[in-house]
């Protein structure tokens, strides 16, 4: 029977057994669709029709189960995110169109084989952290209906939590990837501003928003963010990454000071943040205690300095014509970017620029900041009574990230005794995100709570993120076949958090067979010594040592691990097959290389 929560490691479990196939699973999410008690969560759900036959195209192009790394996996985008031939509203419909082109992310995520459930609910044009924000009603918290969602991606988190995707898509500029995932017992990553595209994005303040993903634990949220990303040439925010690493014991997490502890009267959410601090003392890191003030005074410039005007140049001419179609507390928060000027725009930026230089002192210090993700939660009459007030307080922790471009992943912390969840999250300096997530996945792991509704269910071994190795430490492996970049079993080494080094080419003495009877199709790379070929083209790929031990002791005869040699002189572990392997086999050495073959093949 499958779970409510479809995390990654069961579907790709009950796809590789045979008794699950994407067409049947397109059914099953339909039926919790259909049946879902909260009709808030999709603005428009992808018919069942549309579903079934997305399913049937993909075991059409892609017929072996797992053949591709998201092969048959449900995943919903926030519908400020464009889906070709599905409206994009941003929870607006005078502002409604239906764009011909996917957003790059949602076409990557596609091409690895995941298949789209729908375009979900959020606050008007990304404004907001609660939920409530939207004519096509407020989803609210999958354990209690009276309490809010939290927002702007109200339902990506939703859908998420409920069972009806395994992945979404959402968007945080002040943390609106972060504070659903808290207000429903989810992991939010919130990447490095620039490291996933936002080409196809309807921009709440394009200079800081990120796309972001929602997900039952961190191992699955980090290998659609590997997915995901990239750099985009259309995109001028986008940026190439310089990886950053993090210790991998000792870690000096900063903490709050009682100072500038808040949490609006809520001392069971405290309670579990210092649980939290204590479990990450447990697995190794420092806590220190440092001065948040003037990263709240960054947060505070959010919403209360220049950068709201930001939000009315994302829709300025809609703006000018429709205002009187938005939500007014929306409508209110655009229409204060009038009051500002280019002087205060300035102002704004020296003063965030003086901030910036006590903020890099703490840090300095620091590796991380462990920190609640929303001080407390509120009912959905609570929130429209008092929109503009409450929901600022859920931003106090998260405004200030993406001005100071830093990387951070939410996780569940534990329940309250009224059943409500609370979480905290990992913050962390730009393009830390590799290094964050095995961090943030102990962490996740030795608080427990479940993964969405499911608050018994354990998190899968098989999604648990290796720490990244140190570059000493790190083993190079030789890719010649199903497992180069986006071919079948690619996913193999991303779940296992391996990261792609370089393209290269063998030594000339190689020869390549199309091994007979192999699912999936696999090549057979012998050395000949004396032979003269054209040099094959492989993958170099990064691992530490324990992964790579996992991955070398799960690989089927007839091939194997040994040295192969390279074009520019260097050798380094890699696939190579038993020479009995290749009688009868398909020679395809002219070919120069795996991906070239199976270009040809299918014409």
């Amino acid at each position: 029977m499958l779970p409510t929560i479809l995390d990654l490691a069961t579907l790709r479990a009950v796809y590789a057994s045979g008794d699950l196939t994407p067409v049947a699973l397109a059914d099953i999410v339909a039926d919790r669709m259909a049946a879902s008690g909260d009709p808030a969560i999709f603005i428009t759900p992808v018919a069942r029709s549309a579903l079934v036959a997305a399913a049937r195209d993909l075991m059409t192009r892609a017929p072996e189960p797992n053949s591709l790394p998201l092969w048959g996996v449900p995943f919903a985008v926030k519908d400020n995110i464009d889906v070709a031939g599905l409206p994009t509203t941003a929870a607006c419909p005078a502002f409604a169109y239906t764009p011909d082109a996917d957003a790059e992310v949602v076409a990557r995520l596609k091409a690895a084989g995941a298949l789209v459930t729908g375009k979900t609910n959020l606050d008007q044009f990304a404004t907001g952290l609660n939920g409530t924000r939207s004519p096509y009603g407020a989803p609210r918290s999958v354990f209690d209906a009276d309490y809010v969602s939290g927002g702007s991606s109200s339902g990506s988190a939703v859908a998420v939590a409920a069972g009806l995707a395994s992945f979404s898509l959402g968007t945080d500029t002040a943390g609106s990837g972060r504070v659903p995932a808290a207000f429903n017992n989810l992991v939010g990553i919130k990447p490095t501003p620039g490291l996933l595209s936002t080409t196809g994005l309807v921009p709440a303040c394009r200079s800081l928003d990120c796309i972001t993903v929602f997900s039952a634990t961190v191992g699955d949220g980090t290998v659609v963010r590997r997915i995901a990303e990239g750099f985009d040439p259309a995109d001028p925010y986008s940026r190439r990454a310089v990886p950053l690493g993090l210790p991998s014991t000792g870690l000096r997490f900063g903490v709050l000071m009682p100072a500038e502890r808040e949490f609006y009267g809520d001392a069971e959410t405290e309670a579990l943040y210092d649980a939290a601090i204590a479990r990450l003392e447990t697995l190794g890191g420092v806590a220190v205690p440092f001065d948040y003030a003037p990263f709240r005074e960054i947060a505070t410039l959010l919403y209360d300095g220049p950068w709201v005007a930001e939000r009315l140049v994302a829709i300025e001419e809609f703006f000018a014509d429709h205002a009187a179609a938005m939500d007014p507390s929306v409508r209110a928060i655009v229409a204060s970017a009038q009051g500002y000027s280019a002087a205060d725009a300035f102002r704004g930026r020296y003063a965030f620029e003086t901030l910036r230089r006590r903020t890099d002192a703490i840090l300095a210090g620091l590796d991380l900041l462990l920190l609640p993700t929303a001080p407390t939660t509120y009912s959905v009459a609570a929130m429209q009574a008092d929109p503009i007030r409450l929901n600022s307080h859920f931003g106090r922790y998260t405004n200030f990230a993406n001005l100071l471009g830093h990387a951070a992943i939410a996780v569940p912390a534990g329940f309250r005794a009224d059943g409500l969840p609370g979480g905290v999250m990992l913050v962390a300096p730009s393009f830390s995100d590799e290094a964050l997530a095995p961090w943030a996945d102990a962490l996740h792991r030795a608080l427990g709570g479940g993964m969405g509704i499911d608050r018994a269910a354990a998190l899968p071994e098989a999604s648990r993120v290796l720490a990244a190795p140190s570059t000493s430490e790190a083993i190079e492996l030789v890719v010649v076949g199903a497992h180069l970049t986006g071919l079948a079993l690619n996913h193999q080494l991303l779940t296992l958090g391996a990261t792609f080094v370089r393209s290269a080419t063998t030594t000339r003495d190689y020869r390549l067979y199309a091994l007979a009877g192999t699912v999936p199709a696999k090549p057979g790379l012998i050395r000949t010594p004396g032979f003269d070929g054209p040099g094959l083209a492989v993958e170099i790929w990064s691992l530490d040592p324990a992964a790579f031990g996992r991955f070398a002791a799960a690989i089927p005869a007839p091939l194997g691990i040994g040295r192969i040699a390279l074009d520019d002189g260097s050798e380094a572990s890699g696939f190579l097959c038993e020479a009995h392997a290749v009688d009868g086999a398909v020679e395809i050495t002219a070919y120069g290389g795996w991906r070239a073959y199976l270009a040809a093949e299918t014409g």
